[in-house]
């Protein structure tokens, strides 16, 4: 399955916690709430979605994204996004490997 990515660079989700005045602790005790198995999401995780610098990452799991948004109780569209469609993803027949 693609893994979703975040949009704006995380600001969706930092705009939506500074509003419930949040913190990565409190994001993460929220997404535990909501976990079924009750596991949550880190709060180091959560920095990587949200940061800025070196250890940012823009791609999440479905689920980290989905737990994320449920602890924010937001549409998980407004925080994350598809990725867009890649080749490398896409089935390819012998004929076009031959071709390379």
């Amino acid at each position: 399955m693609s893994k979703l990515l975040r949009k704006g660079d995380g600001q969706p989700i930092r705009d939506e916690m500074k509003r419930q005045g949040l913190t990565l602790d409190g994001l993460s005790t929220k997404t535990r709430r909501v976990d079924p198995e009750g596991r949550g999401v880190s709060p180091a995780a959560i920095g990587r979605l949200t940061g800025q610098g070196r250890t940012a990452r823009d791609r999440c799991e479905l689920t980290t994204a989905w737990l994320i948004a449920e602890g924010l109780d937001a549409r998980m569209h407004a925080l994350f996004s598809m990725p867009t469609r890649s080749t490398v993803t896409e089935e390819r027949s012998r004929i076009d490997v031959e071709e390379e």
